[in-house]
């Protein structure tokens, strides 16, 4: 298995609340995982202390990367290992160019690869095109300035540049029209290769319509209190989340 969470649980360190309550979850090499549930749940909460966020304190549980017990590292360590967070609502940094940005980004990622500048200039144009941006893109200072469609294609740009082996995709749905869903989603299974995984937080089923999840995992008061195909998500989108009643308690479902 590429990541196994078993019985986490965390909390807010400003204000003492436990978010995480138990959650369970395991993900193998090349699988694609969403993770749904109503505002306020936790999801962003488990992405976040995945990646080690110096905001919340693990109180119980582990989480292990390829067999390895990530809780002690960086955040920089963790994306060392192969671990990468989108952001829902990515950081503006004036005066660093994406191209700039990303080639130091993928050195440090692949200190042993030996890559020519040349080359890694190639892959980030190619990229570009395929991602449908223009290689101009790439001399713009990172988020400085770009649309919210422009933002998110920035994340997709990163991830598939730097080649992690997990993709955790928080809400990069959310502000989207149509149309940039659709690049977005295309340039997801286009770009994905059988050794990626992917987790996909979400709200909303529609990015569902392009994608193809081997697992859905429904996500409410901290945990994960059910796991469906592809069609739980539909099933979600149509009736809401009370079709959950039968597989949770009630203090689970209070606050929905």
């Amino acid at each position: 298995m590429l990541l196994s969470i078993k019985n986490l649980k965390a909390k807010v360190i400003e204000d003492d609340k436990e978010i995480l309550k138990g959650v369970n979850l395991t993900i193998n090499p090349g699988e694609i995982h969403v993770l749904m549930g109503p505002n306020g749940s936790g999801k962003s909460t488990l992405s976040n202390v995945i990646m080690g966020s110096p905001k919340f304190e693990v109180t119980d549980g582990e989480v292990l990367f390829e067999g390895k017990d990530i809780l002690n590292l960086d955040t920089n360590e963790r994306a060392k290992l192969g671990i990468f967070l989108t952001f829902q609502h990515p950081q503006e940094i004036e005066g660093v160019k994406m191209r700039q940005f990303l080639i130091n980004a993928y050195r440090h990622m692949h200190p042993d690869e030996k890559v020519s500048p040349i080359e890694l200039n190639k892959r980030l144009n190619k990229l570009c095109e395929e991602i449908n941006l223009s290689p101009s893109f790439l001399e713009r200072y990172v988020n400085s300035g770009f649309s919210g469609g422009e933002k998110k294609k920035s994340e997709i740009l990163q991830l598939f540049f730097l080649k992690p082996k997990l993709v955790i995709i928080d809400e990069i749905d959310s502000g989207l029209d149509v149309d940039a869903l659709r690049d977005v989603a295309e340039a997801i299974n286009k770009l994905k290769t059988e050794d990626m995984s992917i987790l996909m937080i979400t709200h909303y089923q529609r990015i569902l319509k392009y994608l193809h999840p081997d697992f859905v995992h429904v996500y409410v008061n901290g945990r994960i209190v059910h796991t469906g195909d592809a069609s739980l998500a539909e099933e979600i989108e149509e009736k809401g989340y009370s079709i959950l009643n039968e597989f949770v308690d009630a203090d689970t479902v209070k606050g929905w």
